[in-house]
Formats: C-alpha cells, sequence, structure tokens
C-alpha cells in the first residue's frame, strides 16, 4: 500500500501494545448448512500480512502464531500464505532482501509442520522500486523470481485441488511506474475463465488472492473521502474486479474468495460469492491493532455440500517496541 501513513507505519511508527491474545469471530447465518448431514473436509488457517524481519518483535509474533495453530487440538491440515511474508523487498536491495526473506524460509523450515501453500503479496516482489533498491531489472532474482523460487513455482498464480474443493491462487501485483497496481493480465485471466470452465459446476472452488477483489474496509484505510468523493486507489483493491465479479457470477460454484493486504478485517457477500478479508498476522506493521482490526488469523472450515466457516481468531501477540 503506497499512502503516506501506511509508510510511515513500514518505518516503525506506532506503539499501541497489546499483549493478550484477541479472539473474534466474524460468521453469520450464510455458513450455516440447510444440510444437517453435512461433512468438515478440511480446516485452513489464512495468515496473511506477516511482514517478518528481525528487527521488533515481528519474529517472536510469528513463532507465537505458529505455535498456536500448532497446538489446537483439531488443528488446520493446510496454511494459506495470503502474501506479504516479508517487511518489504519491493524497495530493498539485495543484502535486505535476502536478510528478509531467508528469515522468513528458515522460520517456515523449523516452525511448521503443516503444508503451506502460497500467495505472492507486493512487498515479496524484488526491487520493482527501482528508486529506493537500486535494482536495474537485469537482476537474475528481479522481481517475482526470486519468491518463486523459494516456493518452488513455476508462475505465480496456480491451481489445486484438495479435499473436494477446487483452489485457484492468483497473482494480481503488476507493474505501475516504481508502484503496482491490483489486476489480471490478460493472460492471466483467461487462465482463470479456463481453469472455471474445466471445473466441474459440482465442485466448490475457493480463490486466494494477496489483494481483495471486492471488499469494503479499504473505504476506511486512509482518509479516501477527504476529497469529497471516495478515492480507491487501484494499488489497493483488484481494479479489474469488475470481470472478475462478471466471470464467477456465471460459475456459481465459485462458493469464497480470501484475501488480506488492507490489515483490515470484513466481509461482503456480492451475487452469491463471499469475499473474506482476513486481518494482518502483524497488525499494524508489527505495532499493535490496525485501526479497530486487531493482529490475527483466519480459521476457515470447508464442507462437503460447499458451504464453509470462518473465524478470525488472535494469538499471544508481543508488546511491540517503539522507535
Amino acid at each position: 500500500m503506497e499512502q503516506l501513513t501506511r509508510r510511515e507505519v513500514l518505518k516503525g511508527l506506532g506503539t499501541a501494545t497489546l499483549g493478550a491474545a484477541a479472539w473474534l469471530t466474524l460468521r453469520n447465518t450464510m455458513d450455516a448448512s440447510p444440510n444437517p448431514q453435512r461433512k468438515r473436509v478440511l480446516r485452513l488457517a489464512h495468515l496473511t500480512d506477516i511482514h517478518v524481519q528481525p528487527e521488533g518483535v515481528a519474529v517472536r509474533g510469528l513463532l507465537n502464531c505458529l505455535k498456536t495453530i500448532h497446538e489446537m487440538p483439531d488443528r488446520p491440515d493446510l496454511i494459506l500464505n495470503g502474501g506479504d511474508c516479508v517487511m518489504d523487498v519491493f524497495a530493498q536491495n539485495e543484502a535486505r532482501a535476502r536478510v528478509q526473506l531467508e528469515l522468513w524460509m528458515r522460520i517456515l523450515k523449523e516452525h511448521c509442520e503443516i503444508p503451506v501453500r502460497h500467495c505472492i503479496g507486493n512487498h515479496d516482489v524484488w526491487g520493482w522500486d527501482k528508486s529506493r533498491s537500486g535494482c536495474t531489472g537485469d537482476e537474475p532474482k528481479f522481481g517475482k523470481k526470486w519468491v518463486l523460487e523459494l516456493y518452488g513455482l513455476e508462475k505465480p498464480y496456480y491451481s489445486f485441488e484438495q479435499a473436494g474443493w477446487k483452489f485457484i491462487v492468483l497473482d494480481g501485483t503488476f507493474p505501475k511506474g516504481n508502484g503496482y497496481t491490483a489486476r489480471l493480465d490478460d493472460e492471466q485471466f483467461e487462465w482463470l475463465k479456463a481453469e472455471l470452465q474445466r471445473t466441474p459446476a459440482t465442485t466448490p472452488v475457493l480463490v486466494l488472492s494477496h489483494m481483495p477483489i471486492v471488499c469494503a474496509c479499504a473505504m476506511f484505510d486512509g482518509e479516501n473521502e477527504k476529497s469529497g468523493d471516495w478515492v480507491i486507489p487501484g494499488a489497493w483493491v483488484h481494479i479489474d474486479a469488475r470481470r472478475m465479479v462478471e466471470l464467477f457470477y456465471r460459475h456459481k460454484n465459485v462458493k469464497l474468495c480470501l484475501s488480506g493486504h488492507i490489515h483490515l478485517l470484513d466481509r461482503v457477500v456480492y451475487n452469491g460469492v463471499t469475499y473474506i478479508c482476513d486481518g494482518a498476522v502483524s497488525g499494524r506493521w508489527w505495532g499493535g491493532n490496525y485501526h479497530q482490526t486487531p493482529p490475527g488469523w483466519g480459521l476457515v472450515d470447508l464442507y462437503d455440500d460447499g458451504s464453509f466457516e470462518h473465524e478470525y481468531r488472535g494469538f499471544p501477540y508481543p508488546v511491540p517496541t517503539s522507535g
């Protein structure tokens, strides 16, 4: 996100404290299935906007979050990484990027026993802000190449099937000057169309993206109404959401779209599709709550009839350090 207040946060401003786990539930009657015989087929943990770095409380916070998830009596079968796993490599030189990415991968290797599927966030893309990273664009690991290599992915978007559900993982980060915009290019959109076309109508679909496709919370990130009109930047929410919403309308088996990026928690139901924007594991970039949303992660139960349940859960969050 490229607004001044968010840049200030990334510099370490904010000293709010939150020492205990916050437990929230975002659930409504649309989760309830008319089928009393439905069976849960998969339990997911959706962790997004972790923003790990060696400084401050980030490592301790991430370890606490992973420990909380692993110690659940009925722990998740799969973790969905929603992107922005590191504090930032978008505007960093190679040495700083390496420190963060290697730290992230080491924590996963040493402290995570649950399988992880990855979505790439804007802060995971190395060097696109050439004015600050010093990159030329000719570096072997420039852009998404580095994180794709770490995750063992050929492309930043992909699909997989598990427990009778189809998962579609999107890549919505595309360059715009020294910044980025949230969208799919035509190649990926055609791929998405083909994926939905070839998926049986009886197979429920979950779409994972870093930036929200549809959300309400972006209205309240910053002071977007100060001009006298609501202004939502295209780097915050998919600027091509209209064609994606229209595509999902033609495929009624698209049930749930998960995202992060905004660090705020909301839920929007539009045309029968539920769009959940989970809050950030890092909260206010490891500075406590971000606006009204405490740090946390999403717990999602998927059922064999295409229904689901979602809760937003907390973890023992370290008291942030100032500076």
